[in-house]
């Protein structure tokens, strides 16, 4: 079925003419935005007859939007003819995100999550056998706090970011021994997963689920729900958002329990589910 969107905003009679009763156009820089971001639903380019039916304006009023932008750098036409984003749309967009730092991203995310739980929350991504923490919230004051640290490390194989990202990464046991290299992983409580197999199997299950977890399999009495985060591709997470909880206070299945609003917290940074 064809994608098609309703464009909601300020409407007019313009350049375009009786619309008829109940019928709204776009009007100046709202259609010219329009048609940007339908530019930006075709990645492979879209033809003017294709445009104008989507947006639902006159075809010489999208033509003169597609000047307008093209003339800016912010869209093309391929040889075939059809419209796609611009290279100067494009170099803008990645100029821009990697000036924003991951941790002021995610920091709001950490916020929320720290206030609703009253537990820590941290923002970490994995480098090669190891988890490192790039951003953290402790909770209000008054409660007990975690002694990690921004820029501190972990290793993947105990914790709930690891185990999510090497879920995503190794798919068979002979993946997780070629990982592992020949050594030993550290037991960093009775409860870590030393062994490939078990660790395999537990990845396995990481991918099933959708979210990694951490059952005082790190540091004693420290529970941990960890969901991917999508800041640049759409279906290659940058790192992960985990709630770090003591286990009296805060159960693993506590946690769990409140999965859907920890994804609600987490917004379109969520991305898609594994």
């Amino acid at each position: 079925m064809e994608h098609t969107q309703a464009y909601d905003g300020p409407t007019d009679l313009g350049e375009d003419g009786p619309t008829g009763a109940g019928v709204g156009r776009l009007v100046g820089s709202d259609r010219v935005l329009a048609v940007l971001k339908e530019l930006a639903r075709h990645p492979d380019g879209a033809g003017l007859e294709e445009l104008t039916r989507v947006i639902g304006s006159p075809k010489p009023t999208v033509h003169r939007a597609l000047g307008a932008l093209r003339r800016a750098g912010l869209a093309d036409q391929d040889v075939r003819g059809r419209y796609l984003l611009g290279d100067e749309f494009l170099r803008m967009a990645f100029a821009h995100h990697e000036a924003r730092p991951d941790h002021v991203r995610v920091r709001p995310v950490l916020d929320a999550l720290a206030r609703r739980f009253g537990e820590t929350a941290h923002y970490a991504v994995l480098e090669g056998h190891e988890v490192v923490y790039r951003a953290k919230v402790d909770p209000p004051s008054g409660a007990v706090r975690l002694t990690s640290t921004i820029g501190g490390r972990n290793p993947a194989h105990a914790t709930a970011v690891g185990k999510l990202l090497l879920a995503r990464e190794l798919g068979s046991v002979a993946e997780v021994e070629t990982w592992l290299a020949g050594a030993p992983l550290e037991r960093r409580t009775p409860r870590t997963l030393c062994a490939a197999a078990d660790l395999y199997r537990e990845l396995v299950a990481t991918r099933e689920r959708g979210y990694g977890v951490d059952d005082e399999e790190n540091e004693a009495g420290v529970t941990c729900l960890a969901l991917p985060v999508f800041l640049i591709s759409p279906t290659t997470p940058s790192g992960a958002v985990s709630v770090s909880a003591l286990a009296y206070r805060t159960p693993l299945a506590t946690l769990v329990d409140a999965l859907d609003q920890i994804r609600a917290l987490l917004g379109p940074l969520a991305g898609p589910h594994i």
